[in-house]
Order: C-alpha cells, then structure tokens, then sequence
C-alpha cells in the first residue's frame, strides 16, 4: 500500500447535483425549490420570527402596562433585617463591598434601605439610598449613614 493507491471509502463520494442544467436532467426548471415563494430565490434567508406572511406574533399579542426606560431597580433592606444580617455575617459595616463579598446582591445592584422593623445594634450604613423613617431610626441607634 502506497499513497497512490489510497481510494475513498465505497460509497463515501458521490456525484454532485448539477442544478438547473434543463428539463432532462430531472433538475430543471425549478431546481428542486418548488413554485414560487421566497425560498425560490437566491439569497433567501428566514428574518427572526417570520411567519411566512401570518400576523406576527409580537403583532397578535397587546401590549401591557408601562415600563420607564429610566426606572432604577433597588435591592431592599428593611432595618428589622439589618441586626440579623450583621450578626449571621459579621460585618463590621452595612456597606455594598460587604454584601457582595456575602453574595446577597450582585455586583451591579443598588441597595436602599427602608424603615420596617426596630434596629437594636449600632450600625454604620454605605447605601445607595435611605427612607427618611429608616435614616432616623438608624442615628437614634447610633449608627451613622453615608451614601455611595
């Protein structure tokens, strides 16, 4: 054996279809794409969510409610959860970096605090945000404030 005499596999290669090349060949005409229609035609491709002329989908369904382009998402810390998140994690200080590292918010989040519950324990807060109840129960702990 030699690399001359190497040979395909039987069966592995096969004649190409010669498209198009008249009525005779049994390929002709149409080409084997059928009458008419956009996939007849070269450089035919399906645009995402095509429906071959049905009403779209996104067209079928109503649209609901409003939803502002300028709305900021925050995670929401009540100041009844502080003592507990504090204690269950040892922080020294309420701040973003300290959540994060806790994987109680992710990188990106902004936190507000807001004034549900009782705080017992001094706690020194780094928040994007804070309700005015929640700022005032936290100093009348003791803790202090500051916003990122």
């Amino acid at each position: 054996m030699s690399l001359q005499n190497l040979r395909p596999a039987k069966g592995a290669v096969h004649k190409e279809k010669r498209l198009g090349r008249g009525e005779a060949s049994g390929k002709g005409g149409t080409s084997t794409k059928g009458n008419k229609g956009a996939q007849s035609n070269t450089g035919y491709s399906s645009k995402r969510g095509h429906e071959g002329g049905q009403m779209p989908i996104q067209r079928r369904l109503p649209k609901r409610g409003f939803h502002p382009i300028d709305r900021v998402e925050y995670k929401v810390f009540n100041i009844g959860q502080l003592d507990q998140i504090v204690e269950k994690y040892g922080l020294q200080e309420f701040s973003l970096d300290n959540l994060y590292m806790n994987g109680l918010i992710s990188k990106t989040a902004k936190v507000k605090v807001l004034g549900h519950g009782e705080l017992k324990s001094k706690v020194a807060l780094k928040v994007n945000a804070i309700s005015e109840k929640a700022k005032s129960a936290i100093e009348a702990a003791g803790g202090s404030v500051e916003l990122v």
